[in-house]
């Protein structure tokens, strides 16, 4: 009994924390649709003092009906001067993104008048700049959204590619936090159950079987757990790109294929072997998979100090990659799959997923049957094409096996379970199940200690929604924010 007032306590202190936060009364305002020319630009305000705010600017007593635009004269409250003439929206709290009285102000995009509306609202009484992600930090003190759901709305926010839209929409929504979520349920559901066997078993008050269901609720989960963790990396891939990078030998045509897969001269290309010294990054959409491209520096035993340097960086960089596009001279290699897969080999790490890239091939004229066919017969070769930089021949069907590979590293965002795409949720969700471990362990010597485990595990879940000790994360996750979220 003790112990769950502990646990109360511990629940009324975070309460208590999320409340403070959001108690200072002061009212936050921001551009929130960026920064720039533009036909329209959104101006939000957070807080008790919203409401004056809109009074103040649009010089009228009465307030529109909540959330339907208005047309409206806005003015400075300070010299009566006219601003702009633009829409406003009113949301009264707690029906309002953050929770709190919210306002916008629809405005005419260019500088002057964006300046001119801040500098009015800066006057005003309790109004001050907001911070980055402070809008979306007070939506979740006011419980409008659990950590995931914050994070989702970042990456949504930053996402550049369709895969990468539909992943940070969905964790957005709350599906991932519904997960976990769940989970914690799950947890606390088998935590009081065997709080009350530890104290009540001995007046004959407990079912009989109720340790039965507790292990084989643990279990199921250890399992539901484990699955998920073991995804592959697909929703961290999917949120950060995949990183590909080019390899192979001196003067077979990297920069040139980084070049024809950007459609820009982003590394030097020249006939001397060795140009390359360090690594050429560029970003890319490929069929709506974000990839980080590398070029490199040519696979050999150099004798210069600074290209020892460069390929020293390749072959770092080789084994931090998710993906290898290995390139070799289509005139030099041997046209049967053994020999093929022996070279790929000197150049790719084990077990790391590659697509053999055959450059040059328009110096073969017309006799590549044999190689196509050697390309063809599957492993030890892996997926393979004949390209030709110079002309762009091939380079259809190297997009094509690079949109597949893409898809098996990170999946599809919309099917199945969401993915796991942060670090710390991964590193909790380790703890949970190690937890977890420990209490099957304990279970058969000590109610105790097991006990603890399940608290433990509970507590790690906790903390990626945000329900447990959230302080200490908040400031990582809502840094990366822009001003007006």
């Amino acid at each position: 009994m003790a112990l769950r007032g502990a646990l109360s306590a511990a629940g009324r202190r975070w309460a208590q924390r999320r409340l403070c936060c959001t108690a200072r009364g002061d009212t936050i305002f921001a551009v929130s649709s960026g920064h720039g020319r533009c036909g329209v630009a959104v101006i939000r305000t957070s807080g008790p003092g919203s409401r004056g705010a809109l009074r103040s600017l649009t010089g009228r007593p009465e307030l529109p009906p909540p959330r339907v635009l208005a047309l409206r004269r806005i003015r400075d409250p300070a010299t009566a001067e006219p601003l702009d003439r633009g829409l406003v929206v009113w949301f009264p709290g707690p029906q309002s993104f953050t929770g709190e009285d919210c306002a916008e102000l629809h405005v005419h995009g260019g500088p002057a008048v964006v300046s001119g509306v801040l500098r009015a609202l800066g006057r005003l009484p309790g109004l001050r700049p907001a911070e980055p992600g402070e809008f979306t930090r007070r939506a979740f003190h006011r419980g409008k959204l659990d950590l995931t759901a914050a994070e989702g709305l970042g990456d949504l926010i930053h996402a550049e590619t369709e895969a990468q839209r539909r992943q940070a929409l969905r964790q957005m929504e709350g599906e991932l936090g519904r997960l976990y979520q769940r989970w914690s349920e799950t947890l606390t559901q088998a935590l009081a159950h065997l709080e009350a066997y530890i104290d009540f078993s001995e007046d004959d008050n407990v079912e009989e079987g109720v340790l039965s269901q507790v292990d084989a609720a643990v279990r199921a989960l250890e399992q539901e757990l484990g699955a998920h963790l073991q995804d592959g990396r697909r929703g961290e891939l999917l949120r950060g790109g995949v990183r590909a990078v080019i390899a192979g030998p001196p003067n077979v045509g990297k920069s040139s294929l980084l070049n024809l897969l950007c459609q820009r001269p982003a590394a030097i290309v020249s006939p001397v072997a060795g140009t390359t010294r360090d690594v050429v990054e560029v970003s890319l959409n490929v069929t709506g998979y974000p990839v980080v491209l590398s070029d490199t520096a040519g696979l050999r035993d150099a004798t210069d100090p600074v290209e020892r340097e460069g390929v020293s960086r390749a072959r770092d960089r080789l084994q931090r990659a998710d993906l290898v596009l290995a390139v070799l001279d289509a005139t030099a290699v041997p046209a049967e799959p053994a020999g093929l897969g022996a070279a790929v080999g000197s150049l790719v790490p084990p077990a790391a997923p590659c697509i053999l890239v055959l450059n040059k091939a328009d110096l073969l004229g017309g006799d590549t049957g044999a190689l196509r066919a050697a390309c063809a017969q599957g492993p030890p070769v892996p997926p393979a094409t004949l390209l030709s930089c110079k002309t762009g021949d091939g380079i259809d069907r190297l997009l094509e096996l690079l949109g597949q590979q893409l898809a098996q590293l990170c999946g599809d965002p919309l099917a199945g379970s969401p993915s796991l795409t942060q670090s710390r949720h991964s590193q909790h969700l380790g703890d949970c199940a190690a937890a977890l471990a420990r209490y099957g362990r304990h279970r058969a010597r000590d109610l105790g200690l097991a006990a603890e485990q399940l608290r433990l595990a509970r507590r790690h879940l906790g903390r990626i929604t945000g329900h447990v000790g959230a302080e200490d994360v908040l400031d990582i996750i809502f840094r990366d924010f822009c001003v007006g979220k």
